[in-house]
């Protein structure tokens, strides 16, 4: 017989209509290049993957789009803000989450976790999240657990946009995105290695 998870109902709705409210949102804004500070100009919309949910028994990826720019000056193809840090496949709020689960329980716990609450993570990718430093995440006790405040604060700006589209830059903002002192959003590979990262 299969063990239960003990996750409030309350908070795996809440953390649902969070993060299907994200699909299909536009993040397009970027004042100037991280590398050189120079003036860039648009190329293309790039879809990544922001959370996997659970939908009944299926699973339903959420994705959002990200604008990809040229930089004018040193020629380098940068990215808009987004709540992504380098070297990950899922948005910064669902990293957050791993990460604080995983200090509170084994990593298999924290899939179940997950799961129950769900949310769709391996239990390889919450141990390669939780090996990397990703610095400080601020966070608040709620139902018991230690949650980011990305993805609560995240959870309470989709709730006050139900019946208005969701702009990227509110919700990079929602979260508290990007911040001093935490790991930088953008990666500075190749756009080659980037475009692996997109899905």
């Amino acid at each position: 017989m299969k063990k239960t998870v003990p996750v409030s109902p309350m908070l795996a709705d809440l953390v649902g209509s969070a993060l299907t409210a994200m699909d299909g949102v536009k993040f397009t804004d970027l004042s100037a290049c991280p590398s050189c500070g120079g003036p860039v100009t648009g190329h293309d919309l790039r879809a990544k993957r922001f959370a996997v949910i659970l939908e009944g028994e299926r699973e339903r990826t959420i994705r959002v789009y990200v604008k990809r720019f040229y930089c004018q000056q040193c020629n380098t193809l940068c990215y808009a803000e987004a709540p992504f840090y380098p070297d990950t496949r899922l948005a910064a709020p669902i990293v957050d989450l791993c990460l604080l689960l995983s200090q509170q329980m084994p990593f298999n716990q924290v899939a179940h976790y997950l799961r129950a609450m769900g949310i769709v993570v391996d239990r390889g990718t919450i141990r390669n999240y939780a090996s990397r430093d990703f610095g400080t995440i601020p966070a608040a006790e709620l139902f018991g657990l230690l949650l980011p405040l990305s993805l609560l604060n995240l959870a309470t700006f989709v709730l006050g946009h139900e019946r208005r589209p969701i702009v990227g830059a509110e919700a990079l903002a929602a979260c508290g995105l990007p911040t001093t002192g935490r790991a930088a959003l953008h990666g500075r590979g190749s756009p080659e290695e980037r475009d692996q990262r997109d899905e």
